[in-house]
């Protein structure tokens, strides 16, 4: 555990050194290894009163991804998906601050951190291209033509 010296009271702990049982089994569980893993916490903004104020709840997690372990496709799609939070050391930022409890913050980031890795590994269905059915194609020679009867009636008579 170190103090950021950026940040006033900001305080970074790796994984490895967190002594928190429950995150390490969260961690141990998830598919993301825990040297790549490194929590910020910091005070998190909005309603709470003077509990906002003392308690440093917000989390942000920081993955390294080049620890990740993923294949090249799996990598790249990770970083194409997730462009605006992967920084230019190839590092995935994730905040997560909408509880009150320093804990389930770090459960939902790494929640989040491992449901984006789950997407990269999924590959996306090809689309095959199909053109429109028959049915489609009467609807609209039908519009077609009640849409130039419709004009037809319009015009001046010529007797």
């Amino acid at each position: 555990m170190r103090l950021c010296p950026s940040h006033k009271g900001l305080i970074i702990r790796r994984a490895a050194d967190a002594n928190d049982g429950a995150i390490m089994s969260a961690i141990k569980n998830s598919g993301v290894p825990q040297a790549a893993c490194e929590f910020q916490f910091i005070h998190s903004s909005g309603p709470g009163g003077q509990h906002v104020n003392k308690t440093s709840t917000a989390v942000e997690l920081r993955v390294d991804t080049t620890l990740l372990g993923l294949d090249g496709y799996a990598l790249n799609r990770l970083i194409s998906l997730q462009a605006n939070r992967i920084n230019k050391q190839g590092i995935l930022v994730v905040q997560a601050s909408s509880h009150r409890s320093q804990l389930k913050n770090r459960q939902q980031a790494l929640a989040r951190v491992e449901a984006m890795i789950q997407g990269a590994r999924q590959r996306p269905k090809k689309r095959i291209a199909t053109g429109p059915s028959q049915s489609a194609k009467q609807k609209r020679v039908d519009r077609k033509k009640k849409h130039g009867t419709t004009k037809q009636q319009r015009q001046k008579p010529d007797w």
